[in-house]
């Protein structure tokens, strides 16, 4: 009975020490933190160098001429390559500039020659979609300042740029990516802080002599002369017939006389 008694003991041991709340834990796996990729590198900031642009863009070298002039495009340069806004540049063609008289900007003090400039350009790039809404802003500054603003209309893509005394209109997208956009334009922006009447345009052009009359058609003086020679020409040749017949008529008298002797 009591080996019985021992003997069952030992199982109920057994099996306690065997159940899973007694056996050792295994210490927990080690998390392994995952963490995120990093984001890859901005890629670097492409600089548009603005002499070089208009230098070979275009017909712009009257703007570009009066922009270093003035070092106003360096003003321009900086906006294009240190500011997040970026710039808007309106450059009228040589064109525009012959169009006017040569006093219009000869008569110009430096600082009025350089506001006029600054007035050429928005410190803040616009794609030509975006001229839709900045259209409903009007007035809108310039580079000049405040005081320099500009109108601007939006017609069916058509985009016009108006000043005090010139109204031309984006005629072409010469270059336009974030941060930087230049458009020409047919016309110099005129603003009347600067210009208080319409500046006079360029005297036209002379127009090329016509061809002489003389290269043309005979003049009635030579026609003259031509006809006084015909004519001599054909009393000359009468003459000469009738000196001719006579001669005959002589010789054939002679003739005769000599028949009889």
């Amino acid at each position: 009975m009591e080996l019985k008694a021992g003997i069952f003991t030992v199982a109920m041991l057994a099996i306690v020490l065997s159940s899973p709340a007694t056996a050792q834990k295994s210490p927990p796996a080690p998390v392994t933190s995952v963490l995120p990729p990093a984001p890859a590198p901005a890629p670097a900031r492409h600089h548009v160098d603005l002499a070089d642009l208009l230098s070979v863009a275009g017909p712009f070298h009257t703007f570009l001429e009066y922009l270093q002039k003035t070092n106003v495009i360096e003003t321009f340069q900086n906006q294009a390559n240190n500011t997040k806004e970026g710039i808007t540049i309106f450059v009228p063609k040589d064109s525009a500039f012959a169009a006017l008289k040569k006093t219009t900007f000869a008569n110009l003090t430096q600082d009025q020659l350089k506001s006029l400039l600054l007035y050429h350009a928005l410190p803040k790039y616009y794609s030509l979609a975006e001229f839709n809404k900045l259209s409903t802003l009007n007035p809108v500054a310039t580079f000049a300042g405040s005081q320099y603003t500009l109108n601007l209309t939006y017609d069916m893509g058509t985009i016009q740029v108006k000043s005090m005394w010139s109204n031309p209109k984006i005629s072409s997208s010469v270059y336009s990516t974030r941060p930087v956009a230049v458009y020409e334009v047919n016309k110099v922006l005129l603003p009347m802080q600067i210009f208080k009447s319409n500046p006079p345009l360029a005297p036209a052009p002379a127009p090329a002599p016509d061809a002489k009359a003389s290269d043309v058609a005979p003049s009635p003086t030579s026609g003259k002369a031509a006809s006084g020679k015909a004519k001599a020409d054909e009393k000359n040749s009468s003459y000469q017939v009738g000196v001719s017949v006579v001669t005959y008529l002589a010789l054939a008298v002679s003739g005769g006389l000599m028949l009889f002797w």
